[in-house]
């Protein structure tokens, strides 16, 4: 089959990201074990780049610090596919049930073997837990500006501001859920559960 030079250009572009994923993924995965294996305080930078076959130059190309590599694994890419995911919910849905919808299909990431350990070593120290809550800030940040591609009269942008953080609150308070019982229930049941308990509560009806 012939190319035309616009199919060859994306052929090509989509190679270069493709390999850049593997790459990150590589890097990730090679930092978390080594965090695993011997603590995080005692993992460096270059020990991560050896572990990863690659340069400590080159690691500064897809991550600044040892808590970026950490956090790319809290919710195995759940606020990276936040905004897409969210999209595909339709502007006939309110905001609120279109975040439960959302989240409720992307929370087997947060259920993965490696999310549960990055999570376990976020949560072992107030300044890698500060990490943690800038990312929730960040997700809050991704979800109003999905809204308002998804609700884009400008009147509503206070309410949808509202709307995200209250959003982004009911999840964490899911996820603490989860964790602190036996994970018998998957976390869907728990976001399911608190999102449900909310709308109880602002239409004032008893449970």
């Amino acid at each position: 089959m012939n190319h035309t030079p616009e199919s060859g250009g994306a052929d090509a572009t989509g190679h270069r990201q493709q390999k850049r994923r593997a790459t990150l993924t590589r890097i990730a995965d090679a930092g978390l074990n080594l965090f695993l294996q011997q603590g995080y305080e005692t993992t460096t930078l270059d020990q991560i780049a050896d572990a990863a076959g690659i340069s400590r130059r080159t690691f500064f190309h897809y991550f600044r610090s040892k808590e970026e590599v950490l956090l790319a694994h809290q919710g195995s890419g759940f606020s990276s596919s936040l905004q897409q995911e969210f999209l595909q919910q339709g502007p006939e849905q309110a905001p609120l049930v279109a975040a439960c919808d959302c989240f409720c299909r992307l929370s087997t990431r947060y259920e993965t073997p490696h999310s549960k350990a990055a999570d376990r070593i976020l949560r072992s120290t107030r300044a890698l837990q500060l990490h943690k809550e800038a990312q929730l800030v960040r997700m809050e940040e991704t979800l109003v500006q999905a809204m308002y591609q998804l609700w884009p009269e400008p009147s509503q942008r206070p309410i949808l501001q509202l709307q995200a953080g209250f959003a982004v609150t009911i999840l964490r308070i899911a996820l603490e859920d989860w964790r602190s019982g036996d994970e018998s229930q998957p976390l869907s049941y728990h976001i399911r559960g608190r999102f449900d308990a909310a709308r109880q509560a602002l239409s004032h009806q008893p449970p």
